[in-house]
């Protein structure tokens, strides 16, 4: 049976709104390396110099600082759903948009928490298939494209957009009261970050503990990638 066709213009509304949001949060207020390792060292006193020696603390430290910035976009978020969630399903459009920023940025901070930055290209690669990940999006063989970023990002945004807009939908459309709806607002933007970002803490953390056994492998010490 074909989608009612109020649905189907919100999918493609949502679908639409996401794709702005990662695009923006990718192009231009994406999360500083080197400013949030001196947030890192500063609130949490972290004894690191670079993002590489990351893999010298105990694991469990780099779990506790995950599910710490995980809680942060949580509250983020539901406020701002709160806020948009005002008017009901009229805000829908620039509440997703918002919402993909504070996610996105989200996923780019347990990244760098794990000891994966995005300087390069094969980083930045590396980053949207975590993002692809937490959005449960199989990107298969396109993974032998990564190293053209300019062609590989914008078609994994397409992937999580599409993916994702209509999980939402299905969860916003609900959002018709507008008091009733910036509770249910707060909420489903709550639990949205929550999901992609327990996936993508997933993601880095069986990186990071896959790179310390080759590290041990190859009798390194910690903080060095190994060669090519």
């Amino acid at each position: 049976m074909a989608d009612p066709p109020k649905r189907t213009w919100l999918i493609r509304r949502a679908e639409n709104s996401l794709r702005r949001g990662f695009q923006r949060a990718y192009e231009t207020v994406r999360v500083d390396p080197q400013h949030y390792l001196l947030h890192l060292q500063a609130a949490h006193r972290l004894p690191v110099s670079s993002f590489e020696g990351m893999s010298s603390l105990p694991v469990e430290q780099l779990d506790e600082l995950a599910r710490q910035t995980i809680r942060a976009g949580m509250k983020i978020a539901a406020v701002e759903g709160a806020g948009f969630g005002l008017a009901g399903i009229l805000t829908l459009v620039p509440d997703l948009s918002i919402l993909a920023v504070i996610t996105l940025r989200t996923v780019q901070k347990l990244s760098l928490i794990y000891g994966f930055e995005y300087n390069t290209d094969e980083e930045v690669a590396e980053l949207w298939i975590a993002a692809a990940s937490a959005a449960g999006v199989d990107i298969g063989r396109e993974l032998v494209e990564r190293q053209i970023v300019n062609k590989f990002v914008p078609r994994v945004i397409e992937r999580i957009a599409a993916r994702a807009s209509v999980e939402v939908v299905e969860k916003w459309s609900a959002r018709v009261i507008p008091l009733a709806s910036s509770i249910l607002g707060a909420g489903l933007n709550y639990y949205f970050v929550r999901a992609w970002g327990e996936r993508a803490l997933s993601h880095f953390r069986e990186r990071h503990l896959l790179l310390r056994q080759q590290h041990a492998k190859h009798d390194l010490p910690p903080g060095l990638r190994l060669p090519p």
